[in-house]
């Protein structure tokens, strides 16, 4: 999953003439974190992910669409040996996606 995320927040970054030191900056990280977040030998957390995402002027479903692509493509190439960790994954996400929802919400309320 990590790996899936970094590479397409890469390809945002590279689409918006970005500079890794230049996200980096702006998201409170050292170039060599965002960097292993790129490459995916780092975990990514939702409020990272949200800043990255705001540095891109994309929305945090833009970059997590990729994970939903994948799963539809290996369905549909007839891939029967999806594993288990990455159902776990897609779920973490969710629930990821969901508190960071009621975090929002809960902050336009106050």
């Amino acid at each position: 999953m990590n790996e899936l995320l970094g590479s397409r927040i890469k390809a945002l970054r590279n689409a918006g003439n970005l500079t890794q030191e230049q996200i980096a900056d702006k998201i409170g990280v050292s170039r060599q974190r965002y960097a292993r977040i790129e490459n995916g030998s780092n975990n990514i957390n939702l409020d990272i992910l949200a800043k990255i995402a705001g540095v891109l002027n994309v929305s945090v479903a833009d970059i997590t669409r990729v994970l939903d692509e994948t799963s539809d493509i290996a369905y549909r190439a007839g891939e029967k040996n999806i594993s288990s960790e990455k159902i776990f994954d897609m779920l973490d996400l969710f629930y990821a996606n969901k508190h960071m929802y009621v975090r929002l919400q809960h902050g336009v309320k106050e």
